[in-house]
């Protein structure tokens, strides 16, 4: 008995056509019979739009592609984590200054270390953002007459006050104590200004800023090959200066890290791509030893560096169980994006990165062009969530931005962009930000509810 399956399978399907022996001639030989096998039979009972079936149907060859990815980045992470010698003993975690701890803190470091291709690492609960841990990392390179120079445009808005580009008010930026700041333009087509970064280095120039990712700019996010390129450039102009990479977004998205061709720091947040949606809160600096331990030193103080600060038990397990999910998650968040791309082009809009071009974050922005659009796109979001899907996100001031935003983020994790969230601020040219998911199928979900809101 032959029976013809039309369960949904966990991957895009393709339009194939198979020969399967259904009756014979009268000989008793057997003939085939060709019998469509692609998605469409499930079609009617398909919880997605059929916007959303469309474009998974095109998709295959690109959710395997980030399949082979995952399975490339979890052999690294496991890897690592063998080579730490990762125990139970080391989810104990600890209390007060932290000095009666089981190892749990020191295998975190290693293994991180290990996975990003750095010389050391410094994973703490203490970081409360990616912000915070930037900050440590740009304060452990910089001094008084230092300049940093930001080679891939304007940073992030939450930088702006740290640096000094925007008022602090005295609370102790860095242009506060004395550091210069510049910035190289971006180029026309919105990537690095290749040119212009061949000239850009001034004896005083002590530290180059890089965010991967495209922040709230509309802007191409860089590749680790761009990284690498751009790392070269400057130290060919001055070998001393120093190298700090915004990796925000940008972790697991490739199969190497920004400290493998030569940065000299990288930082980031845990509630983000590398805590794999269950870590409660975090951050990290990585890369050179003698960097990290300045960048710990301003996390705690001078004399203190790495070894001291608590950490609860439950946390120290959801960090390591973080950790080694984080392929996965970032791998799923990555066929989101494809997704997002897919539909939102066809309707019209425009969308960064572009349909089924290589991902190098896990972010899509789409131009919706007006504030209505931005936030009926944030609504539906916010009522496809797991969490607080009965509230409505409102538009409003936030510590570090310097306008209005609107977030939704129905998330377990406040604030998580591993988890799946949308955000952007009301602000030509009205892009929403979308970042994370469990899995791709959550986003499949969501695009039903925002088609219709939009």
């Amino acid at each position: 008995m032959w029976a013809l399956s039309c369960a949904t399978s966990a991957y895009p399907a393709l339009t194939l056509r198979a020969s399967v022996p259904m009756a014979t001639t009268r000989s008793g030989s057997p003939v085939s019979v060709s019998v469509p096998t692609n998605h469409h039979c499930y079609q009617k009972d398909s919880p997605f739009v059929p916007e959303v079936v469309e474009a998974v149907d095109s998709l295959h060859s690109e959710f395997r592609a980030v399949d082979n990815l995952v399975a490339r980045n979890t052999t690294r992470v496991l890897k690592a984590f063998q080579n730490a010698r990762i125990g139970s003993h080391h989810f104990a975690g600890s209390t007060g200054y932290g000095h009666d701890e089981a190892g749990g803190r020191e295998a975190l470091d290693q293994a991180f270390a290990e996975i990003v291709g750095a010389e050391s690492a410094v994973v703490r609960s203490q970081f409360f953002s990616g912000t915070h841990a930037i900050t440590c990392a740009l304060f452990a390179f910089l001094r008084p007459g230092d300049e940093l120079l930001a080679v891939a445009g304007p940073p992030y808005d939450t930088l702006e006050e740290v640096i000094g580009k925007r008022d602090s008010h005295g609370m102790g930026s860095l242009i506060d104590f004395g550091v210069k700041y510049r910035e190289v333009p971006l180029a026309e087509d919105g990537g690095l200004d290749w040119d212009a970064l061949r000239h850009a280095l001034n004896p005083e120039t002590k530290c180059a800023l890089i965010q991967r990712s495209c922040g709230y700019s509309w802007r191409q996010s860089l590749s680790v090959d761009d990284i690498r390129r751009a790392i070269e450039i400057i130290k060919m102009q001055n070998p001393n200066c120093l190298v700090m990479v915004d990796n925000c977004y940008g972790e697991f998205v490739e199969s190497i890290e920004p400290p493998m061709v030569g940065a000299d720091l990288i930082a980031g947040s845990l509630i983000k791509n590398p805590g794999g949606t269950i870590a409660p809160c975090g951050g990290y600096v990585a890369g050179r030893e003698r960097w990290v331990k300045a960048a710990a030193a301003r996390l705690s103080a001078p004399g203190l560096g790495v070894d001291c600060g608590s950490t609860p038990g439950h946390i120290m397990r959801a960090f390591f169980q973080g950790l080694f999910l984080s392929p996965q998650m970032v791998g799923e968040a990555i066929k989101g994006t494809f997704l997002v791309a897919e539909v939102m082009a066809a309707k019209g809009y425009k969308v960064q990165p572009l349909p089924r071009v290589p991902r190098h974050d896990t972010v899509q922005a789409i131009q919706l062009g007006n504030r209505e659009r931005l936030l009926a796109f944030c609504e539906a979001v916010q009522r496809s969530s797991p969490v607080g899907s009965f509230t409505k996100p409102i538009a409003g001031t936030t510590p570090g931005y310097a306008s209005e935003v609107i977030f939704a983020d129905g998330t377990f994790v406040d604030g998580s962009t591993s988890e799946l969230s949308c955000d952007g601020p009301l602000r030509e040219p009205f892009a929403v930000f979308c970042q994370g998911g469990s899995h791709w199928t959550q986003w499949g979900l969501v695009l039903g509810e925002v088609l219709k809101a939009i």
